[in-house]
């Protein structure tokens, strides 16, 4: 069996694109490295430690280093290959991420939710390589570690069984992690890949309301801590839970416990 050695830059990070004819054949190697293998278009198998693997668009292969593959094409079939060393990742992420999830070598087809937003990141990837700025080796980094975390949270998924559940869940985590941000319905279904008409369907449907009151909840849960918790200005509350506007930030406060953010400072929070 061939060893293969893939020459990293020294940030430990390359993406590159792999083409195959019909009918190429890549004969049996392995690598020292990691890899992950993204089909853009055409089909295939992917056979890894005597295992065959049908792939096609979207099919996402975790190899991991020292697996044994080999790859089969049965049209004209072309992937991302992104490769990458663990050592250049964080110790705290090469034990809880790479040792949990990417020990050993996978197969993974994404729903549309999670192939997007793989694309977008291989996309920004692919752009910040070809890109000569100083944050580039960090902005790497970062965009691999956010690919990882989707593919192992993707694989944390497949115990749900019904898709819709599985993209409420996925709506309600995007709320959760980034409520601070300027989200709207519009974004979140452009994000997910699906109409703000169905988004907000199967949402409701899972958790008997709208993904903008949920968002409206967490904010002012956030909110909540921050007062009794905190000596901040609520203006600075205001911003840091994600709205641009104080009496946007009253409003839904008000609206939400029947009181203001003052009322339920005073009310909540035990004195010094």
């Amino acid at each position: 069996m061939v060893l293969r050695n893939i020459d990293l830059p020294k940030y430990g990070t390359y993406l590159f694109e792999s083409k195959h004819k019909d009918k190429d054949v890549v004969h049996e190697h392995h690598h020292p490295i990691h890899q992950i293998l993204y089909i853009i278009e055409g089909q295939g198998h992917i056979i890894i430690d005597g295992i065959s693997h049908s792939v096609t668009q979207d099919n996402t292969m975790i190899i991991a280093p020292f697996s044994k593959h080999s790859i089969i094409s049965n049209s004209s079939l072309t992937m991302l290959v992104l490769a990458f060393d663990k050592k250049s990742l964080d110790t705290t992420i090469q034990l809880d991420l790479i040792n949990a999830f990417f020990q050993i070598s996978s197969s993974l087809k994404p729903n549309s939710i999670v192939s997007s937003e793989l694309r977008q990141l291989l996309r920004k990837m692919l752009f910040e390589q070809s890109n000569n700025s100083i944050i580039k080796s960090s902005a790497l980094k970062i965009y691999l570690l956010q690919l990882l975390l989707i593919i192992a949270r993707s694989q944390e998924f497949t115990q749900y069984i019904d898709t819709n559940s599985i993209r409420a869940e996925r709506i309600k985590q995007v709320i959760e992690t980034q409520y601070y941000e300027p989200l709207t319905l519009s974004i979140i279904s452009s994000r997910m890949g699906l109409s703000s008409r169905y988004l907000n369907a199967i949402f409701k449907e899972q958790y008997h309301l709208t993904p903008m009151q949920y968002l409206s909840d967490v904010r002012v849960q956030h909110a909540q801590k921050l007062l009794v918790e905190s000596d901040k200005e609520i203006v600075t509350i205001c911003f840091e839970v994600g709205y641009e506007t104080l009496s946007t930030f009253y409003r839904v406060f008000k609206k939400s416990l029947n009181m203001s953010p003052n009322q339920y400072r005073q009310t909540h929070k035990y004195p010094n």
